[in-house]
């Protein structure tokens, strides 16, 4: 950390400690008297007959899902919760522990599974996703046991969490997402006659919206936390700020919003568009914070500069680039299927739902793959008038130099061989949080099958053995020099030292996509090492070409990850892969021995998390040995017989 943080942090230890004396316990009776005057509208509503334009399997899968809901059914994070019909907002289903409600929140140590159990599992159900959901249904049927739940389980919330006592006051990032659910239930809630009961009418709602724009204004992430929580606190206080315009402060905290959410958006993004934080599902996550906040601010009369909803443009322009045939994004960094409005059933698979709200705000570009709308997608659209934007490629980009990030892909029209190259920055901001050791890592799918596959995130917290190997050199399909990782982890959320890609070369015509690149990860070993790496994909023969170069006669190991759905005979350097829709063959350097691994747990190998909270046991292939210095290692994987 700079010294100007260190003081900083200093600064809001203080205020943290001095605000325990405004801390409300649950059962307390309030006697200060309400924020806000009593003229108190809701006017940002959806335009009458949008509920038509909803298309049919759209609504369909919102209702059905909601019914499950209501029967107390929802996976979670991997965790199929059964408990919805009345939920215990502060107990963890995966280790069962229940934090204490009224421990003051500063005090309360959220990555302690002791004290909290599985803190991600117990934010989930607090963002409210599922009341957003049954919200929707009640706007689709107007049924009313929908819209009964949602009043019951919001005033449940808001009576056991009051300001300062609990888990839920722990994290910017939740309570600026959970200001945007409410915003939303409101909104879908419009015409059910106890909507202003609920809200406007509603002590308890009142406080609690004035209570976390309090929150969000005081205690904003900054310097190495500046990433996508500060983004989050931002938006979820630029949406209530112009849904909820009831406080004095209200004016203030829409402006200060605003040009917080502008300027860090600029920070926390490359020129080209991609996110900073290089982890693909936050790029997702962050786009799509600004662009709800840019809705309710157009949706208010006060909308958000031209230069942001550029960015955003070039945020969405990346995500249709990025994706494989079927949809899929890449599976760089952390990915933890955040979520910032659910009101469709979450699509884990792809990308095509932030693709239909990109559509619906923006317009598509003429190369954009097609997608379905949403009924988040006709909904946010209806609000706003499109902002159709200049300038934007005119061809699918593969190569975002800024980033490091390059896309290789089949030109023939056979199922796509899909190649995702990393040569970048190691990650954002000094601790780099959501980065992974991935530098010069491939990641390769056939027709949208993983056949070498980024094994994913799987956890956060509690599991530090699994959270370390996810995130390790060796996890990747990448070299390990020297049984050295190319990236130091200092924490969970923390790297020391971070290995810096350098790209050198990218070409792509129609008969062959080059690339190469090295990265610096093991300048401070002794010997020092530079490891170098150039790929060739023929389109003509669907021949993909490694070659891997270490610049110092070491040990290393590399890695091959199989997609989980891909099966493997090893015939010493030869390997014959095979899926349900394909097969390949791997012919791997002879210089190196090799051994598939499958599911173990002495040292961990051969893992792939499908999604958070989810691994499977898939195979890997290592390669070891002590090739001569700068010896051309080659990998050739035949796609095409």
């Amino acid at each position: 950390m700079s010294p100007s943080e260190l003081i900083w942090r200093s600064r809001d230890h203080v205020r943290r400690t001095t605000w325990a004396s405004q801390q409300v316990r649950p059962g307390e009776e309030l006697t200060s008297s309400l924020p806000g005057g009593p003229d108190r509208v809701f006017a940002a509503t959806l335009p009458t007959g949008t509920a038509n334009d909803v298309p049919a399997a759209a609504r369909k899968a919102v209702i059905s899902t909601a019914d499950a809901i209501l029967a107390g059914e929802l996976e979670v994070l991997g965790i199929e919760r059964t408990d919805l019909r009345s939920p215990d907002w502060f107990r963890d289903p995966v280790t069962g522990r229940r934090s204490d409600p009224a421990h003051y929140a500063f005090r309360l140590n959220h990555r302690s599974e002791e004290l909290v159990g599985n803190v991600k599992q117990v934010w989930e159900l607090s963002r409210h996703h599922h009341l957003t959901q049954l919200a929707a249904a009640w706007y689709l049927t107007h049924d009313d046991s929908y819209a009964d739940r949602v009043a019951e389980q919001l005033n449940d919330w808001w009576r056991q969490n009051p300001f300062l006592s609990g888990i839920h006051w722990t994290s910017g990032i939740e309570i600026g997402t959970r200001l945007i659910s409410w915003t939303w239930i409101r909104r879908l809630m419009a015409d059910w006659p106890g909507v202003e009961d609920l809200f406007e009418h509603n002590d308890l709602a009142i406080r609690q919206v004035h209570w976390h724009q309090r929150y969000l204004a005081a205690f904003r992430s900054r310097g190495s936390s500046a990433n996508n929580h500060v983004i989050a606190e931002a938006a979820g206080q630029l949406v209530a700020a112009c849904a909820f315009p009831w406080f004095a402060e209200s004016t203030g905290w829409r402006r200060e919003a605003a040009a917080l959410l502008d300027r860090e958006l600029d920070a926390n993004t490359f020129a080209s568009g991609v996110n900073r934080e290089l982890a693909t599902d936050y790029h997702r996550f962050v786009a799509e914070l600004g662009l709800y906040a840019a809705v309710e601010a157009d949706a208010a009369g006060h909308p958000l500069p031209a230069r942001t909803w550029a960015l955003l443009t070039r945020m969405l322009d990346v995500a249709a680039a990025v994706v494989d045939e079927t949809l899929r994004p890449p599976r760089q960094g952390d990915d933890d299927e955040g979520q910032v409005l659910v009101l469709d059933p979450p699509d884990l698979t792809n990308w095509s739902a932030f693709l239909s709200l990109g559509s619906a705000l923006v317009g598509r570009a003429p190369w954009w793959p097609s997608v379905a709308d949403t009924t988040a997608a006709v909904l946010a659209g209806s609000l706003v008038g499109r902002h159709p934007q200049p300038d934007r490629p005119e061809q699918r980009p593969e190569h975002f130099a800024d980033a490091g990030i390059t896309i290789l892909h089949s030109r023939d029209p056979g199922p796509e061989i899909w190649c995702r190259a990393d040569a970048g920055p190691h990650g954002f901001l000094s601790i780099a949080a959501h980065a992974h050791a991935d530098a010069l890592s491939l990641e390769v799918r056939v027709g949208g099958t993983d056949v070498l596959a980024d094994p994913g995130t799987y956890c956060y917290h509690g599991e530090e053995s699994w959270r370390n190997y996810f995130r390790s050199t060796i996890g990747h399909n990448t070299v390990e020099v020297a049984g050295a990782e190319q990236s130091v982890q200092g924490g969970p959320f923390l790297w020391l030292r971070g290995a810096a890609g350098h790209g050198q070369r990218f070409s792509a015509d129609d008969d062959e996509s080059v690339w190469s690149a090295e990265h610096d990860g093991y300048q401070a070993s002794e010997p020092s090492a530079t490891h170098r790496r150039s790929v060739v994909l023929d389109h003509r023969t669907g021949v993909l070409r490694v070659e891997d170069r270490v610049d110092a006669a070491v040990p290393i190991r590399l890695a091959w990850h199989l997609g989980p759905e891909v099966r493997v005979e090893l015939d010493g350097p030869v390997a014959r892969l095979h899926w349900p829709t394909g097969t390949a063959t791997a012919e791997l350097p002879a210089e190196l021995t090799w051994v598939a691994h499958r599911g173990q747990t002495a040292p961990i190998l051969g893992w792939y998390s499908p999604r958070f909270g989810h691994r499977v046991e898939s195979t890997t292939l290592i390669g070891t040995g002590r090739p001569a210095a700068d010896s051309a290692l080659v990998s050739r994987f035949r796609f095409r017989h």
